[in-house]
């Protein structure tokens, strides 16, 4: 017999039981981050061919400041759908190289916001972008706002 604490008989039963339920549940989570992604990115995808009359393609972009669906909230959704999917990723496969991927890309994505598509966006749409720029934040979407789109008067 052997003293103090180990992890005999039903201590190790109720350990070996628990961690297949945690390895589930981390896929789980990564399965559905990656879902969200998709969805949020194909969504994306939709409002820049029916609204704004183009693709999200540099070659064919929209002839429409686009500023329906989720864009309404945030100002880059399309970044964070492709976040979201690479998190997902990482986390279903337990993926440290993929998680540093995943940062990566939003380094990546950020500096090609900053440094490309705000200047392009100014130039193609002028104030009408300056003043959707000024109601949508770039990256974090606003709370609280009762489901009106923002800069609607009655929001004020």
């Amino acid at each position: 017999m052997t003293s103090g604490r180990s992890l005999e008989g039903r201590d190790a039963g109720i350990l070996a039981g628990i961690f297949p339920l945690l390895l589930l549940a981390t896929s789980v989570a990564g399965v559905m981050l990656g879902l969200a992604g998709a969805v949020l990115a194909l969504w994306c995808v939709s409002e820049f061919v029916f609204f704004g009359r183009g693709t999200p393609a540099p070659f064919a972009p929209p002839r429409r400041l686009v500023t329906h669906g989720p864009y309404r909230f945030v100002r880059n959704p399309m970044y964070i759908g492709g976040t979201l999917i690479l998190a997902g990723a990482a986390v279903f496969y337990k993926s440290l190289p993929l998680l540093g991927y995943t940062c990566l890309f939003v380094l990546a994505s950020h500096l090609f916001v900053v440094w490309y598509e705000e200047p392009t966006l100014r130039r193609t749409f002028g104030h009408e972008y300056e003043a959707y720029c000024s109601r949508v934040r770039r990256w974090r979407p606003r709370v609280g706002n009762g489901g009106k789109a923002w800069g609607d008067s009655r929001t004020r």
